[in-house]
């Protein structure tokens, strides 16, 4: 199967496998978006376990009218980490915006996903970027920005990655923009581990499906059937961690750049741990002082009567 990502340059290619190399070795949940992982995220976020996305759009679909009305007039709507695209229908008949721009690693699957957008709604240009977030963005077109970001996806950042990405985007818009964001709070540990280790295995199958595309990119050797899929909610750290477990003594080779001084692989042991994500849960309170030390400000949110997540809208200026 070819995939759909460019080859990664030797920095990328050497960034990776330091990961590997450390101590503690872990992933940038970035690689779980090739093809197949997009595909698996989708059937995910319909699981029954997984409540943050159908919460979510429940949110948005019940205050689409007062979120556009206080978000204000909007030439571009602008969703980092765009996926498919499907949560933003919701918002485009309410905000109709100039120009809808998705950006994405995964530039194919965009593509495919803003089809159906652009026969629905026609009259709104649309654009299709490949980028990584947590690099900086290319240039995007000018105007006045509303940086839309659900799913809770800034829970994959710590606390101070999350305030350093939010801090560029703000820079990046200007003055005049604004940021709709998911974010999912704290809630009984019970529904939080349920939602990561689902039964029907969907997540288990995305977490190890990480290490088809590590082949890919790097070179390297890993066999899924060596692994198994781990996730757990540390309420110490506020964050539920996902993992793969090594089910067996095991070594991996891959191809590090020339040059490098980079080991070509390393050992594990029976039990090794291999850190692939971090899903961190917020207070409102937590949320809210997270956003204002970014540079917003003008906070609001609303909630499900849950107060299982929240979908907070705050002003650059």
């Amino acid at each position: 199967m070819t995939d759909d990502y460019c080859s990664p340059g030797a920095e990328e290619r050497a960034q990776i496998i330091r990961r590997l190399l450390d101590a503690q070795p872990s992933v940038s949940p970035t690689y779980f978006y090739d093809r197949t992982g997009s595909r698996l995220f989708e059937v995910i976020a319909v699981l029954d376990e997984y409540y943050p996305t159908a919460t979510e759009h429940a949110i948005l679909r019940r205050h689409a009218a007062d979120i556009a009305a206080a978000a204000g007039p909007r030439a571009v709507l602008a969703e980092p980490g765009a996926g498919s695209c499907e949560k933003v229908r919701h918002l485009l008949p309410a905000i109709a915006p100039e120009r809808y721009v998705a950006l994405d690693v995964s530039a194919e699957f965009l593509e495919s996903a803003l089809q159906s957008l652009r026969r629905d709604f026609p009259h709104i240009a649309m654009t299709a970027a490949a980028a990584d977030i947590s690099l900086p963005l290319p240039p995007l077109p000018a105007g006045r920005r509303l940086w839309f970001y659900p799913g809770s996806s800034i829970g994959n950042f710590s606390p101070e990655q999350a305030r350093s990405l939010l801090s560029e985007w703000r820079a990046h818009g200007g003055d005049d923009c604004a940021l709709l964001i998911g974010i999912d709070l704290v809630k009984d540990t019970a529904l939080l581990d349920a939602a990561y280790n689902d039964a029907l295995g969907v997540t288990a199958a995305f977490n190890l499906n990480l290490l088809r595309h590590l082949n890919r990119l790097i070179g390297s050797d890993f066999r899924p059937q060596q692994w198994e899929h781990v996730a757990f909610y540390n309420a110490a750290a506020a964050r539920i961690e996902m993992h793969l477990r090594a089910r067996e003594a095991l070594a991996v080779r891959w191809d590090s750049p020339p040059g490098s001084g980079l080991a070509d692989g390393r050992r594990f042991a029976a039990g090794d741990l291999l850190h692939t994500e971090n899903s961190y849960k917020y207070s409102l309170q937590g949320a809210d002082a997270l956003l204002r030390s970014a540079g917003f400000d003008d906070v609001r949110v609303w909630t499900d009567e849950r107060g299982w997540f929240g979908v907070f809208l705050a002003s650059a200026g």
